[in-house]
């Protein structure tokens, strides 16, 4: 009886992750996968994205923001061989927590678009620019989850969830960051995302260190994408999408241990010449983990 009331005091204390991250290297392992369903709901493409990272503390470099580095990328194609993309292994990049959205270049979160121009994976096959942009896009995706999960400037955050069961507005509702990279995705491609919620719904065990679970949900949200596969045509996707997970976050080192993602989008593209527009499903799985964590 006794130890029960101890674990119910826990479950009513504070929190407070207002606080910085210990100054320990972090490494990281992310697979993201997506299937592609045509109308009838027969899958018609299936792509998985391995990436793995290395956090270093700005504080161990004497810089301002944490040093990544990628040890290693690959993408899958259905039941084909894995293949890696290496002029990602060992590119290095900070990022700043409280950044915002978009650096002074109009980068989203910061990260550079030159590393993934012209990608092209082990074979030396230049990899298609819809596939290249889902390369990049797994670096952000990553970093959303920190964007969930460290204190914000201006705007409601991580830091005003003190109680379990606690849920707020965050302050990424309704944002509208540009989707736009040079030599796949055209300028004026956004997504724009819908009432983004945070709640504390509890507490668990990441190998067994006490975390903080945060819940958190896109809404609904939607997205324009702009591709031009030849200079004189441009194809038009628009759709709508909703994503939603968990973080668990270290009560005491303050980084991110595990984290998952749902996603499901619906797409219309208008293609040229053709006279209906094609209509796609689109299913997305995220899992990120501390390299030896469960």
């Amino acid at each position: 009886m006794n130890d029960l009331k101890v674990g119910t005091e826990v479950l009513r204390e504070d929190f407070d992750f207002a606080r910085a991250h210990t100054p320990e290297v972090q490494n990281y392992a992310m697979e993201s996968r997506m299937f592609t369903r045509a109308s009838n709901g027969r899958v018609i493409d299936e792509r998985v994205f391995r990436l793995r990272l290395t956090a270093t503390p700005g504080s161990l470099l004497g810089i301002d923001g944490d040093r990544y580095t990628c040890t290693g990328f690959t993408v899958q194609h259905g039941n084909e061989e894995a293949v890696s993309i290496p002029s990602l292994s060992g590119w290095s990049y900070t990022f700043k927590y409280r950044r915002g959205e978009r650096d002074d270049r109009g980068q989203v979160l910061g990260i550079d678009h030159k590393p993934f121009e012209k990608l092209a994976d082990a074979n030396r096959k230049p990899l298609p620019e819809v596939i290249a942009y889902h390369v990049y896009n797994a670096f952000i995706d990553f970093h959303s989850f920190q964007v969930f999960t460290e204190p914000t400037v201006g705007g409601r955050g991580i830091q005003d969830l003190v109680r379990i069961g606690q849920k707020i507005v965050h302050a990424a509702s309704h944002s509208r960051p540009s989707t736009s990279l040079a030599g796949s995705v055209g300028e004026g491609s956004y997504f724009e995302n819908g009432e983004v919620t945070l709640e504390l719904k509890g507490l668990g065990l990441v190998a067994d260190r006490p975390c903080a679970i945060i819940g958190y949900d896109s809404g609904a949200s939607s997205f324009v994408m702009l591709m031009k596969p030849a200079p004189e045509i441009e194809v038009k996707t628009v759709g709508s999408s909703h994503f939603w997970g968990d973080v668990y976050k270290d009560l005491e080192s303050q980084w991110v241990r595990r984290a998952d993602l749902t996603e499901v989008v619906a797409t219309e593209t208008a293609v040229p010449n053709e006279a209906k527009p094609i209509n796609a499903y689109i299913e997305r799985s995220i899992l990120v983990r501390s390299v030896g964590s469960r």
